[in-house]
């Protein structure tokens, strides 16, 4: 299953980054942040009436929602602090929002085949069937044909990426071998689309850890400006 990007790795990443502002203009921004002397990691956040983009390393996101974006991405630091962490992000409610993605030179998406998640529930299939129907209507040697036949069609498929692993899941078909002529139910993967198989990819989930990171660190200065104002 795909590893999360956690609070403290992506800290770790910023840790050098100072903020560099291009333009403040209402809701007309473009904030860099950078370690000083190199782009690695870098991003930025551009925001125009209605949209925010994220640009960087880590692909470009545009975002729509709210004439102001930052106060869309602002979020109940206390709740945050409550929970021991320092930022919040919310992955399925910020992604409905987006309005363009481009993660990387082959294209992007918010979201990946994850193949951990395709084992699960093919697994989760397999174990119902032989603890339910299998085991009343097959015998033992029939069961293991069955089980054995999930891990070859399927199961091993599940690296070769989504769509081909969809595809041996939606062609499996398996009936005893014994009997040509079987007229009794066949096992198949029935419901199966139901499931989710995707995960949030590790730049997506950088790119919100940065969207509220990268807002917090441009309040604080807007804060500091005020009091010395």
């Amino acid at each position: 299953m795909i590893t999360p990007l956690t609070e403290t790795e992506f800290l770790c990443d910023v840790a050098d980054h100072v903020m560099e502002v291009q333009r403040d203009e209402g809701v007309y921004r473009h904030i860099r942040f950078r370690k000083p002397g190199t782009m690695c990691m870098h991003f930025d956040l551009i925001t125009w009436p209605g949209y925010l983009c994220y640009t960087g390393d880590m692909g470009t996101y545009v975002f729509t929602r709210l004439v102001d974006m930052f106060e869309f991405f602002r979020t109940d630091r206390s709740h945050a602090s409550r929970a021991g962490r320092r930022l919040v992000v919310n992955l399925s409610y910020w992604s409905e929002k987006l309005e363009a993605v481009d993660g990387s030179r082959r294209g992007g998406s918010a979201e990946e085949f994850d193949a951990a998640r395709f084992r699960k529930v093919v697994n989760e299939y397999r174990l119902d069937w032989i603890r339910g129907d299998a085991r009343a209507l097959l015998s033992k040697d029939e069961r293991r044909e069955l089980w054995e036949a999930v891990a070859s069609d399927v199961l091993d498929r599940a690296d070769d990426g989504g769509q081909v692993a969809f595809q041996a899941a939606n062609d499996f078909d398996w009936k005893p071998s014994r009997y040509p002529a079987w007229s009794g139910r066949s096992w198949r993967f029935d419901d199966f689309w139901d499931h989710t198989f995707t995960d949030y990819t590790h730049r997506f989930r950088w790119c919100c850890f940065a969207l509220a990171w990268g807002i917090e660190q441009y309040d604080l200065q807007t804060a500091r400006k005020e009091i010395t104002a």
